[in-house]
């Protein structure tokens, strides 16, 4: 009998958001659940919860990331050495989504698909008009064709996993002109150098506030949402452009599911709110200073 896992990796502070993920989970996949903490206290594993430490990612490459990365840079970099860890396990396919990610329909489907394929990725979906919106058009090469919040393997992608965490060694950064975007970018190679990679077209995988564009919204005579008039939604990728678009009115008909969401992640945490993630950041101000400068790169090219 096949063994299929959904992990995802936290630091101690978002451990609820990991909660709410998989608990919404339980009702919808009898897959297993694992979390990696990349902070130094780690949950005792639950009822449907199995909680990770770094120091059961080994090997050279796992040392040399832990010994590069801290914060956001560790977590990125870990996502193909804790997918091979369970993958050595013992489980055959194992999904991988960042834990601001919320189901809303059974991820079953891309277990089944991951019997075929050895690797399963998610396009961003962003917009790609060359006549206006240019900026999201060239962010496709920027940012990375695919989303790294989700990723689904199985058995025959150890090879790709360990491409990919050795390019994580070599840099986990955001560098446009270099052509490097954190862990993510690299993705855009795995169709390329690896066989069986499935791009998944189902516009309800992945849905954020970057793609109502190229997934449009809509609702069925029953009340259901609906991308492109077709596909169901599956999960929405709840990080703070998505926040932003639905605070803002611009994707009005995610709001529903958005309480939904929050509904369980007050459930581990009373006094969570979102805007605390609309702060502006030095992030953000940095991501303007770049678009500033596209601007004016646009009208001196």
């Amino acid at each position: 009998m096949s063994r299929v896992a959904i992990c995802t990796i936290s630091t101690s502070s978002h451990l609820f958001k990991v909660q709410a993920l998989f608990d919404a989970l339980t009702a919808l996949t009898a897959a297993n659940m694992h979390c990696l903490v990349t902070t130094d206290v780690v949950p005792k594993t639950n009822s449907h919860i199995t909680y990770h430490g770094l120091n059961e990612l080994t090997g050279p490459t796992s040392q040399a990331i832990q010994t590069k990365y801290r914060g956001n840079e560790l977590r990125w970099a870990c996502k193909p050495l804790f997918l091979k860890c369970l993958l050595d396990s013992g489980y055959d396919r194992v999904i991988y989504v960042d834990n601001d990610i919320f189901f809303y329909a059974s991820p079953d489907f891309l277990f089944e698909q991951l019997k075929s394929d050895n690797i399963l990725l998610t396009p961003h979906f962003y917009p790609a008009d060359p006549q206006e919106e240019q900026f999201w058009l060239e962010a496709n090469f920027r940012v990375g064709l695919f989303n790294a919040g989700f990723i689904g393997v199985s058995k025959n992608a150890i090879s790709a996993l360990e491409w990919w965490a050795s390019c994580c060694t070599y840099n986990v950064k955001q560098s446009g002109w270099r052509g490097l975007f954190d862990d993510q970018k690299y993705l855009d190679l795995f169709p390329i150098l690896f066989e069986n990679v499935h791009i998944l077209k189902h516009a309800g995988c992945n849905v954020a506030g970057w793609n109502k564009k190229l997934s449009a919204r809509s609702v069925d005579t029953n009340g259901a949402l609906l991308l492109n008039e077709r596909w169901p939604l599956v999960f929405i990728h709840f990080n703070v452009f998505t926040f932003r678009a639905i605070e803002r009115g611009w994707d009005p008909l995610l709001l529903p599911h958005l309480r939904t969401y929050l509904d369980y992640l007050h459930r581990f945490n009373p006094n969570y709110s979102f805007k605390q993630e609309l702060q502006l950041t030095l992030s953000d101000y940095s991501r303007y200073l770049r678009h500033l400068l596209w601007k004016l790169a646009r009208l001196t090219d």
